[in-house]
């Protein structure tokens, strides 16, 4: 695949985590793909496989009582990842989470093998999602 399908390929995946559909992120990684989440949170660490980064999504969605909203900035490709810059606002137990996140995406015959998520305050979503 190209740089343009790759960009595709995560925008399609942004929008099918807005809607709720997991049947379409799972076709998008690979089996064994796997997902980083940085910090020292309940939620962080590494999700291995498609149906643990399936279950971590589903995770962010119960914590937060369905209350997690996505809004993407930019999706680029450069020479070894596929970027995604999003806003994330969600709320749970008293507090609100309100700030930008990167995800830097590997994809390989069309299908994401690996993501990097990054915030931009580790520690502020570290303390909401636990």
């Amino acid at each position: 695949m190209g740089a343009q399908e790759d960009v595709v390929l995560v925008r399609r995946g942004y929008e099918a985590f807005i809607a709720g559909d997991m049947d379409t992120l799972g076709d998008l990684f690979t089996e064994d793909a796997v997902w980083h989440v940085g910090g020292s949170g309940a939620l962080s660490g590494d999700k291995k496989g498609r149906d643990a980064i399936l279950a971590y999504f589903g995770e962010l969605g119960s914590r937060s009582k369905g209350s997690i909203r996505i809004t993407v900035e930019d999706v680029a490709r450069g020479d070894r990842y596929t970027v995604g810059v999003h806003s994330t606002y969600a709320e749970r137990d008293g507090k609100s989470l309100d700030q930008r996140q990167a995800i830097a995406f590997s994809i390989s015959g069309g299908k994401v093998t690996e993501a990097l998520e990054l915030q931009e305050d580790t520690a502020k979503a570290s303390d909401f999602w636990s």
